[in-house]
């Protein structure tokens, strides 16, 4: 894949949005109240292609607050920034179904506002937070450069034409070519991954770097003498694909071994260990680019896999493949256009969401393959509940691990716009994903009450 959103400006497709996805989202809004247990709709003067939960920072009765990164990329008529949001999170059963169903889908929700902004040289491709330490972030931008920001200690800064880039905390060197899309972090160590135009993957360690970031003076603006930021050199860079790499992952369960995919169809293993060479290359592991890979938290041997082809794959590392070409476990087949995004549930280990070009966000339950029969399930096995919120390409998303089943995503609505995206923060209604027995007996219980309530009425 050679570009996945742009600034605005940029409507690589004329500004016309299909008529199939305006009647879809007609169609999606008139259910929101049935199938939502919450709903926030925040408009975005400008796309951001990357959002990412930050900490908790305040606990209440009936919502708590949360940090959000997201970005602004611009036209040029202002600098390019990296945002952090607070948001208030409504807990589960407390927005009432009229409530989440009354939004404008030009406005700004009050549920998400602004905190601090900074400066970012150049476009956020990729936001990720350190997992030791989710004040600091890792940022791609359209350089070779991996960015490091510690974001509570970086000075507000005012968005105006002409104005000073902020500096940032490290910058980490060893790519060739520019590096935009593929960036993790490690849960376990202070490791960060990334994997560029170059055809490799690039590894770096900051653990000796992290614990003086605070304590670093920052630039506030054109007035201070800014200071060079500290360079990190690579621990180790990676050599396999043929192409571009387009997303990288850590192995949860161990901090040497991650994983790679790329424009070239494969799908490769390291480990650092053991050198700078492929552990297992799939030649093939789908008919496309790949554009995202996730590794599951709680089973390591399972892997996702995104591609142009407009599928998601389910690989076992113990048999991924056969002769060179990709032998997935189950390929899931419900997106019409490429898939971007892909991403397992923090919380239930079967559970996973994936987005792509088409406006979907799909929660999938690989657990649920088979349950359904028929020839108009095909395409929609393991098939939890469907997104259908955004009006253009949904860009990403993130499971919310402070807040079960609560998500954030963004689209690029520049395309079928002209200009913006669209914030979203969700969680569908529990009687979807909760055991069929529990939900069974809460709707006897319902319907019992509703019959008491009528008898009571007429008497």
């Amino acid at each position: 894949m050679k570009e996945r959103g742009g600034a605005a400006g940029n409507n690589g497709r004329g500004g016309v949005r299909p008529p199939a996805v305006d009647e879809r989202y007609s169609q999606w809004k008139h259910l929101v109240p049935i199938l939502y247990d919450w709903l926030a709709n925040h408009n975005l003067v400008w796309p951001s292609l990357s959002c990412r939960w930050g900490p908790q920072i305040e606990q209440a009765t009936y919502k708590n607050r949360q940090r959000l990164y997201l970005s602004e990329q611009t036209d040029g008529s202002v600098p390019n920034t990296l945002v952090i949001a607070n948001c208030e999170i409504v807990k589960p059963r407390v927005a009432a179904a009229e409530h989440i169903s009354q939004f404008n889908e030009e406005a700004r929700s009050p549920y998400v506002k602004k905190f601090k902004t900074i400066i970012h040289p150049g476009e956020v491709n990729r936001i990720r937070e350190l997992p030791q330490n989710s004040n600091i972030v890792a940022t791609h931008t359209d350089s070779p450069d991996v960015l490091i920001w510690d974001v509570e200690s970086q000075p507000n800064r005012q968005v105006v034409l002409g104005a000073t880039e902020s500096r940032p905390d490290l910058i980490l060197t060893g790519h060739q070519e520019n590096a935009e899309f593929a960036l993790a972090t490690c849960r376990s160590e202070p490791f960060v991954l990334s994997g560029g135009k170059d055809k490799s993957v690039v590894f770096w360690n900051i653990q000796d770097h992290i614990s003086t970031l605070a304590t670093q003076p920052k630039t506030d603006g054109p007035g201070d003498k800014p200071t060079e930021s500290n360079v990190v050199q690579a621990r180790g860079v990676f050599h396999g694909h043929n192409d571009t790499v387009e997303d990288v992952q850590f192995c949860p369960s161990s901090a040497q071994e991650f994983c790679s995919v790329g424009d070239d169809s494969c799908l490769i293993l390291w480990d650092a260990r053991t050198g700078s060479f492929p552990v297992v290359k799939v030649e093939k592991a789908h008919n496309a680019d790949l554009h995202c890979v996730d590794w599951n938290p709680s089973d390591d041997n399972l892997l996702l896999t995104g591609s142009a082809d407009n599928t998601i794959r389910l690989f076992d590392r113990r048999n991924l493949t056969t002769n060179g070409v990709g032998s997935p476990i189950h390929i899931f087949e419900n997106h019409n256009a490429a898939v971007l995004c892909v991403q397992w549930s923090p919380d239930k280990s079967s559970v996973f969401g994936s987005s792509a070009e088409d406006g979907v966000l799909n929660i999938w339950d690989h657990y649920k393959i088979g349950e359904l029969s028929g020839p108009s399930s095909k395409s929609s096995q393991g098939l939890l509940f469907r997104h259908s919120g955004h009006r253009d390409k949904v860009v990403d998303f993130h499971w919310n691990a402070h807040d079960q089943w609560t998500m954030v995503s963004v689209s690029d609505n520049n395309a079928s716009t002209g200009g913006g995206g669209t914030l979203q923060i969700w969680r569908m209604i529990d009687l979807i994903y909760r055991p069929h027995e529990e939900v069974i007996t809460e709707l006897g219980q319902f319907k019992s009450h509703l019959r008491t309530c009528s008898s009571e009425q007429n008497s």
